[in-house]
């Protein structure tokens, strides 16, 4: 597994629920991503934004991690 695989597993792991998103959950970057922290926020689930736009790596390993071309990325229990 490489570095960035196990980057983004260990926070898959190591948290029930995790978006990887554009920017963050206080000022998202982009209106799909706004809609799931807006989403979450709303009905109340705790859960731990990862800004794929502060790291090049994690933005293109997450594509390659979840086999899926697009972001954001919601990950409930370790499940895509």
């Amino acid at each position: 597994m490489s570095d960035v695989n196990a980057r983004i597993d260990a926070e898959v792991k190591n948290n029930d629920v995790v978006l990887f998103m554009k920017g963050t959950p206080q000022f998202p970057m982009c209106g799909f991503s706004g809609q799931v922290a807006q989403i979450l926020g709303y009905i109340g689930v705790p859960y731990k934004g990862v800004n794929v736009l502060e790291d090049q790596e994690i933005r293109e390993g997450i594509k390659a991690y979840s086999n899926w071309p697009t972001i954001p990325q919601l990950y409930v229990k370790g499940e895509f």
